[in-house]
């Protein structure tokens, strides 16, 4: 792990330049629908209805952050499932096949739904920039933070503002630049595969 972390220490990071689009903290999220990477629908709308809050984190199966903080993510959701809290992974990079992403999501036990964005359809809505990237949505439909899941130094800003949204407080820090690999929205499909 010491290994991995000092090679991703010296990888140049993703530069990240400001939003373009998406909604900024406390604006609601437009409603969407999506197709699991095993064929289910998901409807943002229905998500929200059914959960406390929704945390949207963004992966690809090649990147080295992304990697890195897969099996947080998966620790995280566990944790926060019985509290009403849907984590829902989001593969947008379109050289991504759909059984890569779901072969990701086995392999780093992410028990919750992962999508595959095509047409990086929900990463525009969103706005997200690079992979890992994470959005929460409120019961109400709001975006309340954006950002990095933790920082490099290990200051976990995703779970810090999902403890404050469940306690009903608002969140101290409702966006922190992401850093990462950024998301290829413009690339075919592999393979030539759909």
């Amino acid at each position: 792990m010491l290994a991995l972390w000092l090679t991703l220490s010296v990888l140049e990071l993703a530069p990240v330049e400001p939003r373009k689009g998406g909604p900024s903290p406390g604006e609601t999220v437009p409603d969407f629908k999506a197709q699991t990477v095993d064929r289910h629908s998901f409807s943002l709308a229905d998500a929200v209805a059914s959960h406390k809050v929704v945390v949207f984190v963004f992966f690809s199966v090649s990147c080295p952050y992304s990697n890195l903080f897969a099996d947080h993510v998966g620790a995280l959701s566990g944790q926060y499932r019985d509290r009403g809290v849907l984590f829902v992974g989001v593969n947008s990079n379109q050289g991504e096949t759909p059984e890569e992403a779901a072969a990701y999501a086995r392999e780093h036990a992410l028990r919750f739904p992962c999508l595959k964005d095509k047409g990086a359809r929900v990463a525009e809505i969103l706005g997200a920039e690079v992979t890992p990237e994470a959005f929460l949505v409120d019961s109400k439909g709001r975006l309340r933070y954006r950002g990095q899941v933790r920082s490099r130094k290990g200051k976990p800003y995703l779970e810090e503002a999902l403890r404050e949204v469940l306690a009903d407080r608002p969140v101290r820090t409702p966006s922190a630049p992401a850093f990462g690999c950024p998301i290829d929205p413009d690339r075919g499909p592999a393979d030539g595969q759909e």
